[in-house]
């Protein structure tokens, strides 16, 4: 069972996908994405398992939630510094998003 000290133990950050491109090395259908922090986190890289319902154009510009204090995890070969936030819902994860822009880098809190 979790407590609520290890959910305070996570970093979750608003930031701006900046780059979407598909992930031809990995296993399942996926993209690596660029998404932007703002100033403190700066941009980062995620890999993605976002296809079913996003193309990688209309990607761009739509801000996320991630969790940007995992340590770096290699796919193939490519290093997903941050785990972007969705819902495993039906035909596929749904990503999870402020319903209305916010600066890049603001904390869930």
């Amino acid at each position: 069972m979790a407590v609520f000290e290890d959910f305070m133990k996570l970093d979750i950050r608003v930031g701006t996908i900046i780059s979407a491109v598909n992930f031809e090395k990995a296993r399942k259908p996926a993209y690596k994405l660029e998404v932007d922090f703002g100033g403190e986190l700066g941009i980062k890289k995620s890999s993605a398992q976002i296809t079913e319902h996003y193309t990688a154009d209309e990607l761009i510009g739509k801000q996320v939630l991630a969790v940007v204090n995992f340590p770096p995890r290699q796919i193939a070969n490519f290093f997903s510094q941050v785990l972007v936030l969705g819902t495993y819902s039906e035909g596929g994860v749904v990503l999870i998003r402020p319903d209305m822009p916010v600066r890049n880098g603001d904390r869930l809190g």
